[in-house]
């Protein structure tokens, strides 16, 4: 009898414990995959000539599934190039890869259908073939301390990386922005063929809706491959890219200017025109669903002085955190490349909300 009254207790025991794996077991299934970064770059802006480790680890992963990286400038663009975009998850969990510079960075786990775009306004939410998203903003990461400079009552940082203006790759240099004991803002192209180096200078806050007025000497006589951009840009979110550019894109007997509401390849949104010899005044009045360009010859606002004018109502970008960017850089043409240096002299910025 005693022996026969310990069987059912020790069933019962055996069955309990196998409940409580089975509980146990089925929680651990249960949890989510996730990513951490262990290793991060520091923030920069988007460069296709730099590139920094990042390194992570992942938990729950599975067999061939990937890590797929983006940074943000502008855009999300995949990391570390487009066809490229799978890093590979180690034994331990761990992986490593390297990105170009961003204001933010992500890093998606994924299963081996998923087919990364080369860019996109937006990541992906966890769901299908991504399995898990990390993220960390401008907040988070280390800011290198930057050059800047005071012009016309403002902070401007100076840009001291390779950059992509206009599609051509430019090297700055700090050393060819500066102003002057009358306040006016120096902007050079310095070196020689195939060596240039280029200036731009970007405020240090945005300003958002209102009136942008920039006073610039004397564009008239630029070489065809040079180029001068006074551009609003965001590169922690959409881009809310408007320009007034000045060049001819390397085309000798191209006009010489154009107003911009990007993206510059649908036809309505853009307007070439010619800025005149001599000093001109450049205008942008920036509203809800409207952006009103103007250029006036000589630093006036008298409207028999109105050279160029066109108001863009499509398309209009809505305030963020863009900033306004003025940038001197060479325009790759290879029939008419740039052959001597030249300089800008930008008067005077003002802003009235």
């Amino acid at each position: 009898m005693g022996n026969a009254s310990k069987v059912p207790w020790g069933n019962a025991l055996l069955a309990g414990l196998c409940v409580l794996l089975s509980h146990c077991g089925s929680s651990h299934a249960s949890v989510a995959p996730s990513i951490e970064f262990t290793k991060l770059p520091p923030a920069g802006e988007g460069s296709p000539q730099k590139v920094d480790p990042i390194e992570g680890r992942v938990s729950g992963a599975q067999a061939g599934q990937r890590i797929v990286l983006f940074a943000r400038s502008g855009f999300w663009w995949v990391q570390p190039l487009a066809d490229q975009p799978f890093t590979a998850i180690q034994a331990d969990s761990t992986w490593k890869g390297s990105t170009h510079p961003g204001s933010a960075y992500a890093a998606l786990l994924v299963d081996a259908s998923y087919r990364p775009p080369s860019t996109m306004d937006r990541l992906p939410d966890r769901g299908g073939s991504v399995l898990a998203v990390a993220t960390v903003d401008s907040s988070t990461l280390v800011h290198p301390e930057a050059k800047t400079l005071q012009f016309s009552g403002y902070e401007w940082q100076i840009r001291e990386n390779v950059g992509n203006a206009g599609g051509s790759t430019n090297s700055y240099d700090p050393a060819n922005a500066w102003t002057d004991k009358n306040g006016f803002l120096h902007l050079r192209i310095a070196g020689q063929p195939n060596r240039w180096t280029s200036a731009e200078v970007i405020l240090t806050r945005s300003l958002g809706y209102g009136s942008y007025r920039f006073v610039v000497r004397d564009t008239s006589q630029f070489e065809p491959a040079a180029a001068f951009s006074m551009s609003t840009w965001d590169d922690s979110g959409p881009p809310r890219e408007m320009n007034i550019e000045i060049s001819r894109w390397g085309e000798p007997t191209s006009k010489n200017a154009q107003y911009v509401v990007q993206p510059y390849y649908v036809p309505a949104n853009t307007v070439r025109f010619m800025t005149p010899p001599g000093t001109s005044t450049y205008r942008l009045l920036w509203e809800a669903g409207r952006a009103s360009f103007k250029t006036i010859r000589g630093s006036s606002d008298r409207e028999s002085d109105v050279v160029a004018q066109h108001v863009f109502t499509s398309g209009i970008p809505s305030p963020g955190n863009e900033r306004i960017h003025l940038n001197l850089y060479v325009f790759n043409n290879k029939k008419n490349p740039l052959q001597r240096p030249f300089e800008v002299i930008v008067e005077k910025f003002e802003y009235l909300p």
